[in-house]
């Protein structure tokens, strides 16, 4: 008679692979699945976890996440609210911007917009010291990362110029350090004030480093409005004159203006792919997006640094341009929410521009302009821009897969008064409610394929993100009736429901619906 360390009896069992669903027996030995399928009984377990009418799938992989240079992975290492979610997995150094490696350890600034840098202490600068550190902490997931073309470059370029080429060199053998320690690839974001500067030469020679490892990139595009469609082909280039892998991060298209290129996005998309170029992308259910006030300003102004950008705020002749500039440009401001301020009147957060325009008896122009005026530019937002349908045309694309475009959260966070997005508690419940159960896009082999087998094989784990012999154990047990996201904008600190069990690497951390407090997750390398 077999004995297991867990035995998960009578599921229903989704192989991660797109394969039937079946019922069937999942056994467990130390971190590994040591069989699925049948046991009729035959068998005994020191846990046994009775599945009965319940999915047992692959535990998910969160590709596009931020846990890491949000300092959550470290300050939350629970990730309570992806656990929650069934994320076991998630990858970081996300949107050009990583935690290594670093030339110097002021390097860590260029984190300052989204965490308090003073409160950081840093005691690596290349990527194997940062893994080697990594690995020295208790975290509730397993975490993975890539290498940030924006790190990169702010360790070496202070100045917004294209590299020399003794510097593309530099970073060239940076990244190459960094692949060899375990990175899994290399990430951009060309729309930023450090990277929009990078020469395509640039770009190109370090995607053929990545390239040259079997290694894959992620791409924030430099445009997701009314320019994204230069955007898109743009990635599509470097895919074809690098050879490298390209997946486009969180791909959506911002504001009315864009909304009409979204078909044509998707037929560049198809072309590329039918001309034998690897191109993925990951897409959040959100019609919401989140992040920084400051990319509202005009384009013109968005092409200087911090400082000046504030000079130009702060000048009152300068500030009434921008101010004419603003009103040219009719944001809906009664639609975008202020979900963190770094200092200043707390009492903003939660509430529209528009009213804190009409309480303080301003235009909502003049005060979006105080905001970054008193923050100096650290305001983050919520800005319903998205089209739901555009979400769906998206999402059900062959090459798409899921991922939060948010970060992990404990219960304690909720004591700030900052507002997360609710895709950081509800992302890949919310595909399960709204798009399987409600509108029925695809069925729930695909939806769970598109977060765990297909991220899987993007980032090349072959042993996690499928459930079957020999694999790692992360596993998620859910219940199909009730799973669904309970996270809004208003209240985002609220865990999904129906996630009965999540094991990682073969221990509970979520057990009939709750923590368990372990932190069994690992620092994963790409080998």
């Amino acid at each position: 008679m077999a004995h297991y360390d867990i035995l998960i009896r009578n599921g229903i069992v989704l192989d991660g692979k797109r394969g039937r669903l079946r019922r069937g027996d999942v056994g467990i030995n130390g971190d590994k699945i040591k069989f699925v399928g049948d046991l009729a009984g035959e068998s005994s377990a020191d846990l046994e976890i009775d599945a009965v009418g319940k999915y047992v799938t692959p535990g998910f992989i969160d590709l596009t996440n931020h846990s890491d240079t949000h300092w959550r992975l470290f300050s939350s290492p629970s990730q309570e609210s992806m656990l929650y979610q069934g994320v076991t997995t998630v990858l970081g150094g996300n949107c050009g911007s990583s935690l290594a490696p670093l030339v110097s350890g002021e390097d860590i600034e260029g984190l300052e917009k989204w965490t308090n840098v003073s409160e950081i202490n840093i005691n690596w600068q290349t990527m194997d010291e940062f893994l080697k550190e990594a690995e020295k902490q208790k975290l509730g997931v397993n975490f993975a990362t890539l290498v940030g073309h924006g790190t990169l470059r702010h360790g070496l370029i202070k100045e917004r110029r294209p590299a020399s080429p003794m510097e593309i060199n530099q970073m060239r053998l940076l990244l190459d350090r960094s692949l060899k320690a375990g990175a899994f690839g290399l990430s951009t974001s060309l729309g930023t004030i450090y990277e929009k500067s990078a020469s395509k030469e640039e770009v190109l020679e370090l995607l053929k480093v990545a390239a040259k490892h079997g290694a894959f990139s992620k791409h924030h595009l430099r445009n997701e409005g009314v320019n994204i469609l230069p955007a898109v082909s743009e990635i599509i280039g470097f895919a074809r004159e690098s050879g490298a892998r390209c997946q486009i991060s969180h791909l959506k298209t911002i504001g009315r203006r864009a909304w009409e290129h979204t078909q044509n996005v998707l037929n560049l998309i198809e072309q590329a792919r039918k001309d034998g170029f690897e191109i993925t992308v990951d897409v959040f259910p959100y019609t919401s997006t989140g992040s920084n006030l400051f990319t509202l300003l005009p384009a013109w102004i968005l092409g200087e640094d911090e400082g000046a950008i504030l000079e130009q705020i702060r000048d009152p002749k300068k500030r009434k341009t921008v101010l004419l500039s603003l009103k040219e440009l009719t944001f809906h401001y009664e639609r975008i929410i202020i979900a963190s301020v770094a200092r200043g009147a707390l009492g903003v957060v939660g509430k529209t521009l528009l009213e804190i325009a009409e309480n303080a008896g301003k235009t909502p122009e003049e005060t979006m302009l105080d905001l970054l005026d008193i923050n100096e530019l650290r305001v983050s937002i919520f800005n319903e821009v998205l089209k739901k349908e555009d979400i769906e045309k998206f999402i059900v694309q062959e090459y798409a897969m899921v991922a939060s475009d948010g970060l992990g959260y404990a219960p304690a966070d909720a004591s700030e008064k900052n507002l997360p997005h609710p895709r950081s508690f509800g992302a890949f419940p919310k595909i399960f409610a709204d798009f399987v159960k409600e509108k029925n896009l695809f069925g729930w082999e695909d939806a769970v394929y598109k977060m765990s087998g297909f991220p899987a094989s993007v980032l090349g784990l072959k042993d996690r993100g499928i459930l079957e012999k020999g694999a790692i154990a992360d596993l998620a047990v859910f219940d199909p009736e009730n799973i669904k996201d309970e996270a809004t904008s208003e209240n985002p600190f609220k865990f999904a429901k129906g996630m009965e069990w999540v094991i990682v690497n073969g221990r509970p951390v979520i057990e009939k619906g709750s923590f368990t407090g372990m932190l069994n997750g690992k620092i994963l390398k790409k080998s």
